[in-house]
């Protein structure tokens, strides 16, 4: 009797050691897959900061599939990427992950304000842009400081940003999204397409004249049709042209054409043959990707990037086609966080108050920040 009683406390004391042993591998396979998700260190773009988690009642309510939303936020425009950022993540039941590019002086502001608003439960990535990956392929004019954005060419480099992911969404600050981002995500790309952008003809922003010679939605408008380089290409000078502040891309393919490299090459012929038009009014983002994208890009559904609400065309647009857009887009100079941009009150909606007070808004519409 006594020898069975000494067995069975052997007995158990082998499963307690057992049960311990498996706890402790079980804790250590966690700690691996945690560093694998947070480890990630695109060579010169890197990740500064990263949530990877939303509280398991935001999991619950929210999609599994996870989609990439790159979004620049400059110090002087911090506002616009936050705003956007709201847009986005009120609308969606979807699993959005923000990679936000920006600049080591952004990096403390952005993280304050993220963490000290109702914005604190969203995913994201800070990535820093490192300047240096633009030198010999943008002319700076001496003569207009700070003439040059770096962070308006980050979308440049989508792979880089976004390393492990096959698609992702760019979106330019100066957005907000008023239905779900999953949509705009879902756009079906034809066969060896890399990106798929709205074009400038289409019926909700045709034929938007600029000043001088050449129009804001054709190529001739971007590009001096006058240098050899550009006649060689055979692109039609009346092409339509498309805006690149609302895009996706499908990074897969993207990789197999080396689209960066391919922007980059005609970025570096540009510093050394001025090929872009002198007349340009739009980005000078726009025409290296005009080239590469000639003809082999799909379309987005045109409300998923209504734009020129920073210029007097967006005046023209009534309320009620506001209100239906899927997404608005102040591209021009006069932005919703100023005095003069069209519809500015939709925008103020959105817009979540700076908590350190370095980003100011002069508030016309007191009652938009209630709800937000």
């Amino acid at each position: 009797m006594t020898m069975r009683r000494v067995n069975i406390a052997i007995l158990v004391l082998a499963v307690i050691i057992f049960l311990l042993v498996l706890h402790h591998n079980l804790l250590g396979l966690s700690d691996i897959l945690r560093s694998e998700i947070t480890d990630s260190n695109p060579l010169g773009l890197q990740p500064i900061d990263f949530i990877p988690a939303a509280p398991q009642r935001l999991e619950d309510e929210r999609n599994d599939q996870e989609i990439s939303v790159v979004i620049a936020a400059s110090d002087e425009r911090l506002g616009g990427a936050i705003a956007a950022m709201n847009s986005i993540y009120r609308n969606t039941k979807s699993n959005v992950v923000f990679y936000i590019v920006t600049l080591n002086d952004t990096v403390d502001h952005l993280r304050l304000w993220l963490r000290n608003t109702a914005l604190k439960n969203l995913r994201y990535q800070i990535v820093h842009f490192d300047p240096r990956v633009l030198e010999g392929k943008v002319e700076v004019d001496a003569q207009k400081a700070g003439s040059i954005k770096p962070l308006t060419f980050a979308r440049f480099y989508l792979p880089n940003l976004v390393p492990h992911a096959e698609k992702a969404i760019y979106v330019d600050d100066d957005v907000i999204v008023q239905d779900d981002i999953l949509e705009l995500y879902n756009t079906p790309l034809k066969p060896g397409h890399a990106a798929a952008f709205s074009d400038d003809c289409d019926s909700t922003t045709n034929k938007v004249a600029v000043r001088g010679a050449g129009n804001q939605y054709n190529y001739i408008g971007f590009l001096d049709y006058k240098k050899e380089t550009i006649r060689k290409l055979a692109m039609k000078a009346n092409t339509c042209s498309f805006n690149p502040g609302v895009f996706v891309a499908n990074l897969t393919e993207w990789k197999l054409q080396n689209i960066t490299k391919q922007l980059e090459k005609w970025m570096t012929l540009n510093v050394v043959e001025e090929l872009y038009s002198r007349t340009l009014a739009g980005s000078i983002t726009t025409p290296p990707l005009l080239i590469v994208f000639y003809k082999q890009h799909s379309s987005i559904d045109p409300l998923w990037n209504v734009r020129h609400l920073g210029s007097n065309a967006g005046r023209r647009y009534s309320p009620q086609f506001v209100k239906a857009a899927k997404l608005l887009h102040w591209n021009g100079h006069f932005k919703p966080w100023g005095r003069t941009a069209s519809y500015a009150e939709v925008w103020e909606k959105w817009f979540v108050p700076d908590p350190t007070g370095k980003f100011s808004l002069i508030r016309r519409h007191p009652e938009a920040y209630e709800a937000k």
